[in-house]
């Protein structure tokens, strides 16, 4: 965008500053009703699992609920590439307003998809198409809401305008839990469970409306808008974003030097926080939304602060410094968060630490993002399954070949059972009483089932969450600006999404299944922070070496 282009867009008259209002406002609302079509799946994953899987057996199970799982998070690069090409060749506006149609009309018949008993396998192949649909519109949704307010702002106030864009996220994790919350506690859990899971699905329907109206109100930006006039668009996006390495370089730099380690503080600071409340400290689900809920309160406007900082100091070094920050401070931070919110744990975990004793090739690698595998056919998987549904924290120590599995649960041993040679109800007797004997060996050491309601610290809770979050406005707040800053007009749209999706779809949307996994096969509760730690500090150092500042570019070509 020239000079020229910028003022006559954003003169400094009062109807101007409407214009830039309504150009953020509607921008970012409807991002935030696309990020809570997006986060319901995640959230209601048990209820969608019941009515959706529960009737296949359980291999074909298990291939269903990971590929429903995986959609969304897989596509979203793909989603990036198409409707990116169509943003750079037909327009912002209009492709974004296509992306939205998309997210909103596929949440909203995922209310009303009939369940595995009515319409048998068909149920979730229909629900893994909506899942794909959402993955694909998501993946067209930022580069384009990004895009547009960006080459709407003054070059000056670049980072304060699309820093409204990164609230999006989470104001749209937010509202869905706002939405499931207030539902939950209309109706009784049978209800809520059997048909109440529903509602907040068909409520997005009401959200699509508000937001197409509002964005039908907008034009086209001001630098596409010259480019089309003048006949400079681009033909072939995808060749010139990713065919031609002078700008592939600045797309692979993106990734590495940026987006990934933002991606990985990002999904840290907001979804691994609130599945390690309700997984490791064994808080109840409803009080750690609520915690979760406040510290996001707390948080967001950071994003805002940390977007008009970086029009100030530049992109790079605030993005770089959150993580550096989180790298360095996440270990101490949720082992902190453990003695706040379950004391009990910690001291029980300090006093009598657990030790698994076993044959180490016979253990399985536990990965199982969705809960479908018993792990149930070793000794070893036995022990394991059970301190990891427990969220007890333990140490292995190798025995020889083939022995049976032992729990050293402070001075008291439990054997588990020898299920390779058991089958059936024998199996599932012999697991049954394992479980009772160390159940009743780990309380009486005094590690808790669940979280004490009224030992939980909350208000410490909180300000460790909300510090979590602040990392996450860091990274965040500037990004957006950062990648719209970094390509031409021409290919912008296609160029930021890819990078951006990757980084965001893949390397922070299969962070929870990562982590957990992680600590599934190493019993360590904390060691799943390994992974957000070393994908930060490697963009920390890619970024500083390769990443270029960008705050002072103009929006032209």
């Amino acid at each position: 965008m020239t000079k020229e282009t910028a003022g006559t867009a954003l003169p400094g008259a009062k109807g101007a500053q409407t214009g830039q209002t309504r150009v953020i406002a509607a921008s970012s609302l409807g991002t935030v009703f696309e990020w809570y079509d997006f986060y319901l799946y995640g959230s209601l994953a048990s209820y969608i699992s019941l009515h959706f899987f529960s009737g296949v057996n359980e291999t074909t199970g298990f291939i269903f609920a990971l590929a429903a799982f995986a959609a969304g998070f897989a596509v979203r690069p793909f989603g990036a590439v198409v409707f990116g090409r169509i943003g750079d060749m037909v327009g912002r506006k209009n492709t974004f307003l296509v992306t939205m149609a998309i997210m909103g009309l596929s949440t909203f018949v995922v209310g009303l998809l009939p369940g595995y008993d009515q319409i048998g396998v068909l149920a979730p192949i229909l629900l893994i198409l909506m899942r794909l649909l959402q993955g694909l519109a998501l993946g067209g949704e930022y580069g384009g809401a990004a895009t547009y307010v960006a080459e709407h702002a003054p070059d000056n106030k670049r980072g304060l305008y699309t820093s409204w864009i990164q609230t999006t996220a989470t104001m749209g994790l937010f509202l869905s839990l706002m939405v499931i919350m207030g539902t939950r506690m209309a109706m009784s859990p049978d209800a809520f469970s059997d048909w109440g899971w529903r509602v907040p699905f068909l409520f997005s329907i009401l959200l699509l409306a508000v937001s197409i109206w509002i964005r039908l109100q907008l034009n086209e930006s001001p630098a596409f808008q010259r480019m089309k006039d003048e006949g400079t668009t681009s033909k072939a996006p995808l060749k010139e974003s990713f065919g031609e390495w002078s700008n592939l370089k600045i797309v692979l730099i993106a990734l590495f030097g940026a987006v990934a380690g933002q991606a990985v503080v990002w999904y840290t600071g907001q979804f691994y926080a609130l599945f390690f409340l309700e997984r490791m400290t064994k808080v109840d689900g409803l009080t750690a939304n609520t915690l979760v809920a406040i510290a996001l309160l707390v948080g967001t406007p950071f994003f805002i602060v940390f977007g008009w900082l970086s029009d100030k100091v530049g992109r790079k070094p605030i993005i770089l410094a959150g993580c550096a920050l989180a790298a360095v401070t996440y270990f101490p931070l949720f082992n902190a968060l453990t003695w706040a919110a379950n004391p009990a744990l910690a001291e029980a975990q300090r006093a009598a630490p657990v030790v698994v004793h076993a044959d180490q090739d016979a253990c399985s690698f536990q990965f199982d993002p969705v809960g479908r595998n018993a792990f149930d056919s070793q000794s070893c998987d036995v022990a394991r399954t059970f301190l990891a549904r427990a969220g007890v924290s333990y140490d292995n120590v190798a025995l020889a070949p083939g022995a049976t599995a032992e729990l050293h649960i402070g001075d008291t041993v439990v054997k588990a059972p020898d299920t390779a040679n058991l089958q059936g109800e024998a199996r599932a007797g012999a697991i049954k009483a394992f479980q009772a004997e160390a159940r009743a060996a780990l309380d009486a050491v005094g590690y808790p089932a669940a979280a004490d309601p009224g030992r939980i610290n909350k208000p410490l809770v909180v300000a460790i969450l909300a510090l979590l979050v602040i990392y996450v406005t860091m990274v965040y707040g500037p990004i957006a600006a950062m990648l719209v800053e970094l390509f031409p007009t021409r290919i912008r749209y296609t160029s930021m999404s890819l990078p951006y999706h990757i980084g965001n779809g893949w390397f922070g949307g299969f962070l929870p299944t990562t982590a957990f996994a992680i600590v599934a096969a190493t019993g360590n509760i904390y060691n799943g922070l390994w992974y957000p730690v070393i994908i930060a500090s490697v963009t920390l150092v890619f970024g500083l070496f390769f990443l270029p500042e960008t705050y002072k570019r103009k929006m032209h070509d």
